[in-house]
């Protein structure tokens, strides 16, 4: 590892502040506190970075199953009944207590992910934002009042708890796809499992600890309960539980659709899922080439091109196209990829081999197909799972590299000559989460505003694809799954609507044909 006086921060201190230098349970819930660690199946935890194991969890089985979804249950008993402002306050205080403990959590964060410091502590602020946001609206959960066609009646909307909802992250945000999704169930009034990728348990480990610390504070034991399984059998349990009333799930197109038909098979429970994402962003002719070439760039690497809301494909004007890609390889070269805890490291490593494989076969695959690798493209040689971001010319629409999600930092440029044949490459994938345009024309950003410009859940305007605003409803279109988490109304999602009529009269419209 390492372990040097430049280094930002220790990586046995860090592991030793949360209890995490010892097999540690990925087992929580207040009713039975940390779970056994004997006997059980280990997750072993290495750092993308330098290969090196800085953990092990004792994995989650069908027993601990069934005792922290018995104590989710009774919890969520007495949680619908408090008081949405005190709920709110609850959840504002996990963020004041990440905020506090940033640095320490974001250290975990890094040796857990390969993460750079700088992108550890950013999606931790994100957390700490989420926090803020939903203690916020849980002043605001409104329901509509509405005119009733009956005299002396009121008639009004209101939203209820759903239950228990059950929390599926994936790896690349440990920590900001848990807040997006459990701070609204929680202040909605539902207790939350959290089941994360066992890629990266030591995060989820570090946050539940410091969620403790808040709901020993607050009188608000039992919210929030966290499950760690190995095997994809104890998995689905919290997928296929109909005592689950909803299921959050962040990941791959194809578990997600697995989720989908599991969940929906037994009327009346609910999913939500944010799947893969093949963002595309259109630059034309009237561009500004510095400003689009810096936001690809780190649309492109940031997170090392494992985001669902990186930039996969840009589609470029053929006027502009060899100028954009020759300003993107110079921001690339500015581009410092290392241990995330070096300092100067921007990019850090790919999350394990597999991704590494996929990462050589993606390349290989559009070659094969005609297009070339213009930057970068290989596998470093150095300790750790490091790989060169990557550009790629004359793609065409239908190979593979521009229909498939590349989960690593690979673009593929794509060329155009009307604003309606860059719409369409842009729509004719299967995926429909971020997309972008960079562009000075305001009649081009309009149609790609409209109803036949862009076919996805989020669209940036000269920005990159990336980077989330807590304010804004977070999902996509199409396979990406059509849920959405974070702000605006998507705390509508994690509650149930129920139609209100109160006859205040005293009177029915039965008066004159019963007496009584």
């Amino acid at each position: 590892m390492l372990e040097t006086k430049e280094a930002l921060f220790n990586a046995a201190e860090a592991l030793a502040r949360f209890d995490l230098d010892q097999v540690h349970s990925g087992t929580y819930s207040d009713a039975t506190g940390w779970g056994p660690t004997a006997g059980r199946d280990v997750i072993e935890t290495r750092c993308p970075a330098d290969g090196e194991t800085v953990g092990h969890v004792a994995a989650s089985d069908a027993e601990d199953f069934e005792r922290v979804l018995a104590a989710s249950l009774e919890t969520q008993k007495k949680w619908r009944m408090v008081p949405a402002p005190r709920r709110g306050e609850f959840v504002r205080r996990i963020g004041q207590l990440i905020e506090e403990n940033l640095d320490a959590l974001a250290a975990v964060v890094c040796l857990d992910t390969g993460k750079s410091t700088m992108e550890a502590k950013g999606e931790l602020r994100e957390v700490v934002d989420m926090s803020t946001l939903a203690a916020g609206q849980a002043r605001m959960l409104y329901g509509y009042t509405q005119q009733s066609q009956r005299p002396e009646h009121r008639m009004y909307d209101q939203w209820l708890p759903l239950g228990v909802v059950g929390i599926i992250s994936a790896y690349n945000f440990p920590a900001a796809v848990w807040a997006q999704n459990g701070f609204l169930s929680a202040i909605a009034g539902n207790t939350v499992i959290w089941k994360p990728s066992p890629k990266v348990p030591l995060t989820a480990i570090a946050v539940q600890k410091l969620v403790n610390r808040a709901a020993a504070e607050m009188g608000c034991e039992g919210v929030f309960s966290l499950l760690i399984p190995s095997d994809n059998d104890v998995a689905e349990k919290l997928v296929s539980d109909t005592r689950i009333a909803m299921v959050s799930f962040t990941g791959s197109t194809s578990v997600g659709k697995k989720v989908a038909n599991i969940v929906g098979s037994t009327l009346g429970r609910r999913y939500q899922l944010e799947c893969s994402g093949n963002n595309g962003c259109i630059v034309d002719e009237t561009a500004d080439l510095e400003l689009a070439a810096k936001a690809l760039t780190f649309g492109v690497v940031g997170t090392t091109g494992q985001r669902c809301t990186s930039t996969r494909r840009v589609i470029a004007h053929s006027s502009i196209a060899d100028e954009l890609v020759e300003l993107m390889k110079k921001a690339f070269d500015q581009i410092r990829i290392g241990d995330p805890r070096d300092p100067a490291a921007v990019v850090g490593p790919l999350i394990d081999g597999a991704a590494v494989e996929d990462y050589r076969n993606a390349l290989a695959g559009a070659v094969k197909e005609g297009a070339t690798v213009a930057y970068g493209g290989e596998v470093m040689d150095r300790p750790g799972l490091y790989v060169e971001p990557a550009i790629v010319t004359g793609v065409q629409p239908h190979f593979e590299i521009a229909q498939e999600e590349t989960f690593a930092p690979i673009v593929s440029v794509l060329t155009y000559e009307t604003l309606e044949e860059a719409i369409e490459i842009h729509n004719n994938v299967a995926q429909g989460l971020a997309s972008g345009m960079h562009s000075t024309n305001l009649t081009n950003i309009e149609t790609f505003l409209s109803a036949r410009g862009s076919d996805c859940g989020i669209v940036r305007i000269n920005m990159g694809t990336t980077g989330a605003d807590v304010g804004a409803a977070f999902g996509g279109e199409k396979e990406t799954g059509g849920g959405r988490t974070a702000g605006s109304d998507a705390w509508q999602g994690f509650m149930r609507r129920q139609s209100v009529c109160v006859n205040w009269g005293g009177t029915s419209a039965w008066d004159n044909r019963i007496n009584l």
